[in-house]
This record gives C-alpha cells, sequence and structure tokens, in this order.
C-alpha cells in the first residue's frame, strides 16, 4: 500500500510543538474588524493549542 500523502493546508497551518502538541492561529481576525474591541483583536494575535478532542485528527493530516 502506498504512504499517505499529508494535507498541505493543514502542515501550512498547524505548527508541532517540543512537547508533541498542536500550535494554530485564532480565526476571525481577517475582516470586519471595526465592529471588534481592541482588546479582542489583540488577544486574537496570540497563538493557541489545538484541543485534545482534535489533536489525533490534527495529526493524521500533518503526518
Amino acid at each position: 500500500m502506498p504512504k499517505m500523502k499529508s494535507n498541505r493546508g493543514a502542515v501550512k497551518t498547524f505548527r508541532k510543538t517540543a512537547s508533541g502538541r498542536f500550535k494554530r492561529q485564532k480565526a476571525y481576525k481577517s475582516h470586519i474588524l471595526t465592529s471588534k474591541t481592541t482588546k479582542r483583536k489583540r488577544n486574537l494575535r496570540k497563538a493557541t493549542l489545538v484541543s485534545k478532542a482534535d489533536e489525533k485528527r490534527v495529526s493524521i493530516m500533518v503526518q
């Protein structure tokens, strides 16, 4: 059986951390920014970790 291809979009979206978890950027930061508060936009800049429930799915896509 041939090797599985990785999902190229997922490879560009997620980064693996030293502990083996996945880092991702937050959503809702691309448009209609006038209605969002400065505090909310500032917090959307920060990266966060993929939830435990989605980690297996992401690792299969990135692999």
